[in-house]
């Protein structure tokens, strides 16, 4: 007969739970962490999830395969032939070859040992990783600590699963993310999950390794899942620091993730991976099998064989972004924004509180950011993330991004100079300044229609 979930969650919280047969398989041994388990996946149906029968992994070179989930053809929308690893349905967890390649690469960051068969999960980027980890280990009410400002994909994530964010606020000096002890400690207290990343989306400010310290320390002390989105740490410009993940403390409750998205500029591969210790793991992989299973597996090869590059491979894309970042930093503060100086990452976090917007009427109607960056899209055609949807403190702020290509980041910037000093010297209907269609375009060629595409050429 079936147990009442509420009996289940009983045994949980009495710590009797442990004791039973079904806690050991459900955690692989390590039924000390079922506290951090969440609704749904204490529960799953572990026995299926678990059941080869269900998601049975690669038959092997001499088994003969007659349960193919799908067709294998060629068509002319088919990559073409691909090499045997690169068919079929990967392993539920991901590639051999992806795990020992992330393996290998924590070693090269920080001597980390990572177990590939058990320590690591492959999902559908940061974003897959990120989502699993919620669902594992999040009921709603559970208190999510984030820093602000954070990406707004951590806040949607925790909305959606009715948690109670609380926000650390921060600042910026210079690189690195600074925070005040006291509030960052009464934030932690009975918290399930804190979030954060380093470096920062959207700042690009780095964590200094005695605030990690700090930060691994009371995590420890309150007993709260650490999250750490390490997407970034590739442009991190001051050299790399020691993971949180190795600091004392730490070891047992912080979940590492990546991805080749942000880390090797392969967005459309859509490969990340979430790393940590394996009953935490395992508990991620119950509820990505039952939302988000099976990253494919030509993407799979492809991010392998990013991760796999030497370090030495990436220096020259580093040494070009850290160009461009003190480019446009020079360059906004030309213009006359207040940016913030970035430590890593390819973001720079500017102010934009000190223009007189229309519209703008003490607290009411949209954000000085939000409002900036509408319309410096609408008469510039010049897209900037508006700080709003950051966090609390980002309403007056705009994020801008230097990984567009160096001809684009000038046209835009220079575009910014534009709309800025329309800003500051409006014309009399009150607009900032002509639209570029009417800069770049004579006016006896001009068309009356709103989607006549901007030329791209003023350099």
């Amino acid at each position: 007969m079936a147990r009442p979930f509420w009996l289940t969650k009983l045994l949980v919280r009495s710590r009797i739970a442990r004791f039973l047969p079904v806690a050991r398989r459900l955690t692989d041994g390590g039924t000390a962490y079922l506290r951090y388990y969440s609704d749904t996946v204490l529960a799953a149906p572990t026995e299926e999830l678990l059941d080869p029968a269900y998601f049975p992994g690669p038959p092997g070179p001499d088994v003969i395969d007659l349960n193919l989930p799908a067709p294998r053809v060629e068509t002319a929308v088919s990559p073409g032939r691909v090499s045997a690893d690169r068919r079929g349905t990967p392993p539920l967890w991901g590639t051999t070859d992806l795990r020992n390649a992330l393996a290998d690469l924590f070693v090269r960051r920080d001597g980390r040992a990572v177990d590939p068969e058990a320590e690591v999960l492959i999902t559908h980027g940061a974003t897959g990783a990120y989502a699993a980890t919620l669902d594992a280990f999040v009921n709603p009410g559970d208190r999510v600590v984030l820093f602000d400002p954070s990406s707004p994909l951590f806040t949607l994530g925790a909305k959606s699963r009715r948690a109670d964010i609380r926000w650390v606020p921060t600042w910026t000096e210079e690189g690195r993310c600074r925070y005040l002890v006291n509030g960052f400690e009464r934030a932690m207290r009975g918290a399930k999950l804190l979030v954060l990343s380093d470096p920062v989306n959207p700042t690009g400010a780095c964590f200094r390794p005695e605030d990690l310290e700090h930060i691994a320390w009371i995590a420890s002390a309150y007993d709260v899942l650490v999250y750490l989105d390490e997407s970034f740490i590739q442009f991190r410009y001051d050299g790399r620091v020691r993971s949180a993940a190795i600091l004392p403390g730490a070891e047992k409750r912080v979940l590492t993730a990546g991805s080749v998205s942000q880390g090797w500029g392969l967005g459309s591969v859509r490969v990340g991976w979430v790393a940590g210790p394996k009953h935490l793991i395992r508990a991620c992989t119950l509820t990505a099998s039952l939302s988000a299973p099976y990253v494919p597996t030509v993407c799979q090869h492809l991010a392998a064989q990013a991760v796999g590059q030497p370090d030495t491979e990436f220096a020259p894309t580093l040494d070009q972004f850290r160009n461009r970042r003190q480019y446009v930093y020079d360059r906004l503060r030309t213009i006359g924004l207040e940016p913030e100086w970035p430590g890593g990452g390819y973001f720079v976090w500017a102010v934009v509180t000190g223009f007189r917007l229309p519209g703008q009427t003490g607290d009411r109607g949209p954000s000085p950011g939000r409002t900036f960056a509408e319309r410096l899209l609408k008469e510039q055609k010049v897209l900037v993330g508006p700080g709003c949807i950051f966090g609390p403190s980002g309403g007056g702020h705009i994020r801008i991004s230097f990984a567009a290509d160096d001809g684009r980041l000038r046209e835009g910037l220079a575009r910014l100079a534009a709309f800025v000093t329309g800003l500051r010297n409006p014309t009399e209907d009150g607009s900032t300044s002509p639209s570029v269609d009417e800069v770049d375009t004579p006016a006896a060629e001009r068309q009356p229609t709103d989607d006549a595409k901007p030329v791209f050429s003023r350099v």
